[in-house]
């Protein structure tokens, strides 16, 4: 049996070795760090020594916290040799192989320092490697290598290995995808990558959804007879840009069912995106850069190519936490989920929402001004709404009317397991969905406003109908929480982040996976779908954002520069801008086009730069975690979050001490 100084020896040394190497190596190494300190955490624990795996976490863990928060929370909570017998997370790091991905000239540099204690450390960087004690720690390490980890060694070389190489093959990736093995039944399956499984997979239709005939030609009509005004603007249909020519289309039969009939409420809607499109303020993040724009003024410049952005600050909020927060299209109402598992509206055109009196007789009521007459007279800007019986952590406003009038109804998911449908005319629940098995930690309608989906602590995400009690899918394969859904704009799919440090992609109709996104290193904790419906973006508990292509499952670029948790994102009207909000109290503005990569200046270490280049702006709050921002259908941008009592800054808390 090791001793155990021989694990702290070895991890030191491993940590100082990967310091001191060269930085053309230095990230395939890095992510050595982090598997083998979790199995030698948990040979302490095993062993029954708790106070030297105290110690362990303690002396190493605070380089691995920011980028791995979530499990090494988890982790510290593992006291005891029968926690690993049951706990789901301590089972799949003893049980699956950690993959590492390496160069050849990297991986020969690795196995000379196992076996000597050199291998490409700079000068005076591996003095203490030599002799009895640093044997017996690289010997720890190799034991971890050879028992729990597994290094696919890439025939390039180290500067041909790109970072999404390295990071979509890194991880517990063997139990995240399967394939059916040609020529056998479908119960035969195998283990897959990512890459493989998504290659495997049928071409996405990712185009705009068809608009039904009569509801194009009654919109065409509204907006004739609105150009027929003299004092009204122009507001011809704009033509279709050549790149959603490029998509495949999406025939009228590859839609989820609707209603038969177009309503009022429809054709309100494409006119308003018809005078959206026309009134929408252009971004072009490129005229920060271009020379060919010198003669702007700088100030002016920025208007053009960076979105004006208004922040609600929330004041007195109990325990200064706000899990949830939402705008809705037209921009009128802001709503908030709250610990103490209530919500509370805000008007945020200063009009008094006004509910309907307790004292009518509903035989009364028979059209809908009847309701106006019962109403209540006195009202006022915030009203609180009550049902759920825990926290509340996800709210979202009905899209049907989108830009052109207030929602009717506002979806909310709690801790206790259900999803309520409020009606904001009688500002009441109305309906209560149940299916969970445990809290539900989102729910999202989709772009027709008939269908909604949901994601849960039972590791499913389920989509459902307005017009069922009960769910129409169960989406079942994340190997832990799915905390986070989003639909695609056109309806047909589902994307769905999960606590597994994975994204997926669902066919609605179908029910099965279509694409499977690895190469973050934590939890997903937001999403977004670019409106062209090309991208979607993850943002991690790792504190990057991903930009994935939808149509090959690969991962475009990887973006960095938050340093606390994601909370949101969200894309322009032209795909080419994504917003982030974060905890770290501040938005950051991204140029979606952009390669990315690394800014360094000549000279500049490039292990001390945390900023991609393709940052456009960072704009702090004072001291205001961001919990929601999004875009309007014209490019403004709203944002919220509860502000701090305190001006201590953000800080990554010790779970041991």
């Amino acid at each position: 049996m090791l001793d155990p100084a021989a694990r702290y020896d070895g991890f030191r040394e491993l940590e100082a070795w990967v310091d001191g190497s060269l930085d053309i190596y230095r990230p395939e190494f890095t992510p050595l760090l982090f598997p083998v300190f979790v199995h030698f955490y948990l040979d302490l624990i095993q062993l029954g020594l708790k106070d030297s795996a105290v110690i362990f976490y303690a002396a190493y863990s605070p380089r691995l916290l920011p980028t791995q928060t979530a499990t090494l929370h988890h982790l510290s909570t593992l006291l005891l040799p029968v926690h690993l017998t049951s706990d789901e997370t301590a089972l799949r790091f003893r049980k699956e192989s950690y993959r590492l991905r390496m160069s050849k000239s990297g991986f020969a540099l690795f196995v000379g320092w196992l076996t000597d204690g050199m291998g490409g450390t700079g000068g005076g960087v591996g003095d203490s490697f030599g002799g009895e004690k640093g044997r017996r720690g690289r010997d720890a390490v190799l034991r971890v290598i050879n028992a729990h980890l597994k290094i696919d060694v890439a025939a390039t070389t180290s500067a041909l290995q790109s970072q999404g190489n390295l990071e979509e093959t890194t991880g517990l990736v063997s139990s995240l995808v399967s394939l059916t093995i040609p020529g056998t039944s479908s119960k035969s399956i195998k283990p897959a990558d990512p890459q493989s499984f998504n290659a495997a997979q049928s071409p996405l239709k990712l185009g705009k959804p068809p608009l039904d005939l009569a509801l194009r030609e009654e919109v065409d009509r509204a907006i004739k007879e609105i150009m027929e005004d003299a004092s009204a603007m122009d507001l011809d249909r704009p033509k279709e840009k050549p790149q959603d020519a490029e998509l495949p289309t999406v025939a009228p039969e590859d839609m989820p069912p609707l209603p038969p009939s177009f309503r009022e409420v429809d054709v309100r809607r494409e006119v308003a995106k018809v005078s959206d499109e026309r009134k929408r303020i252009r971004l072009d993040p490129t005229l920060l850069q271009s020379s060919a724009n010198a003669d702007v003024a700088p100030g002016r410049k920025k208007v053009v190519a960076l979105p004006s952005i208004c922040m609600y600050t929330l004041h007195d909020v109990p325990d200064g936490n706000v899990p949830c927060a939402t705008f809705s299209q037209d921009s009128s109402l802001l709503a908030t989920g709250f610990e103490q598992s209530y919500i509370r509206l805000w008007n945020l055109k200063g009009e008094k929402i006004r509910g309907l009196r307790s004292d009518f007789d509903l035989t009364n009521v028979r059209e809908a001004r009847d309701l106006r007459r019962i109403r209540d007279k006195a009202g006022s800007i915030t009203r609180k709404l009550i049902g759920h019986s825990g926290p509340v952590y996800s709210v979202s406003f009905d899209p049907l009317a989108g830009s052109s009038g207030p929602p009717h109804w506002l979806l909310s998911s709690s801790a206790d397991a259900t999803i309520r449908l409020w009606s904001l005319d009688l500002l009441a629940n109305v309906v209560v969905y149940r299916g969970h098995e445990s809290p539900v930690w989102d729910v999202q309608w989709g772009p027709l406003g008939t269908y909604f989906a949901s994601g849960s602590r039972d590791r499913t995400a389920r989509l459902w109908c307005t017009e069922r009690l009960a769910p129409l899918r169960v989406f079942a394969g994340h190997l832990n929480d799915v905390d986070i859904v989003r639909f695609h704009p056109n309806s047909l799919y589902l994307a769905t982040g999960s606590s597994d440090w994975t994204a997926r992609l669902w066919d609605i109709q179908r029910g099965a996976c279509v694409r499977v996104f690895v190469g973050h290193q934590g939890g997903i904790s937001a999403m977004a779908f670019s409106p062209d419906g090309r991208y979607l973006a993850t943002g991690s508990d790792d504190l990057s954002i991903n930009l994935w292509d939808l149509h090959s499952g690969r991962r475009i670029k990887k973006m960095t520069g938050h340093n606390a948790a994601i909370h949101s994102l969200t894309f322009s009207a032209e795909s080419n801008v994504l917003l982030s909000g974060g905890a770290d109290w501040t938005v950051r503005c991204w140029d979606v086009k952009s390669a990315g990569g690394n800014a360094t200046s000549l000279g500049e270490d490039v292990t001390e730069k945390t900023e991609t280049s393709d940052l456009l702006a960072t704009l702090p709050t004072k001291r205001t975690p961001v919990v929601n921002v999004q875009f309007t259908p014209r490019n403004m941008v709203l944002a919220t979050g509860p502000i701090q009592p305190t001006a201590a800054p953000p800080a990554w808390p010790s779970f041991l001490s």
